[in-house]
């Protein structure tokens, strides 16, 4: 039977969290302040206001679905996002484009096998925003550039990519679209890095796009 794949994320078996995000996320307190330095707030994720959406595509098509945002929080200094953790539900990947629930399942079966993100091994995956610098807001309306440490399959590696991000009445939003290199996190199935046929090749790179709801 033909085998489905999906190039990755989530952008994100996102997965074994990194120390530093294994903190309780959704807390509304605020840093300790530093002298002279202002502290940043905590909002927490709305996860049944947020999504996350994924594309992978190969030889002749490609897949997308979605995967659930489990929780997480945003740094707030003012009406600047400084910060943020995300941690995603591998549990609940999903595929929207096979309407038929036989391959359908068989998709969601093999994307959450050792072929691909090990979900029985590795359920969540993280995100941990390293750095924000704020950008000319582009066609598209992003106005930031965020970097930060994207976890999947116990395997961390730093991504980079445009946001549109804002702050307003105590809700913090941020929505884009990430590039990831699956091979980097060992989700290497289908890659013709890795032996696989030119005319049943998976794409490396698979996206992710994001729309993320926080509030006080």
């Amino acid at each position: 039977m033909k085998k489905f794949i999906l190039p990755l994320l989530v952008a994100g078996a996102l997965f074994a969290a990194p120390a530093h995000a294994q903190q309780k996320f959704g807390a509304k307190e605020t840093a300790a302040a530093k002298p002279g330095k202002a502290t940043a707030a905590s909002y927490a994720v709305q996860p049944q206001l947020s999504t996350l959406g994924w594309v992978g595509k190969k030889v002749g098509g490609q897949h997308n679905g979605t995967i659930s945002v489990k929780d997480g929080a945003v740094q707030v200094k003012g009406n600047q996002i400084v910060g943020g953790t995300f941690a995603f539900d591998m549990s609940t990947i999903k595929v929207a484009d096979l309407t038929d629930p036989e391959w359908n399942g068989k998709l969601v079966g093999h994307l959450k096998n050792d072929d691909f993100f090990a979900v029985d091994k590795n359920p969540t995956a993280t995100f941990v925003i390293t750095n924000i610098k704020n950008i000319k807001p582009d066609a598209q309306g992003n106005n930031a550039q965020i970097t930060g440490n994207l976890s999947i399959k116990g395997k961390t590696n730093p991504v980079t990519f445009p946001a549109k991000v804002g702050v307003k009445d105590g809700v913090a939003s941020a929505s884009g679209v990430a590039t990831v290199d699956r091979t980097k996190y060992d989700v290497k199935y289908g890659s013709t890095l890795f032996g696989a046929a030119a005319d049943k090749a998976i794409e490396d790179n698979f996206t992710l796009s994001f729309n993320v709801i926080a509030k006080q």
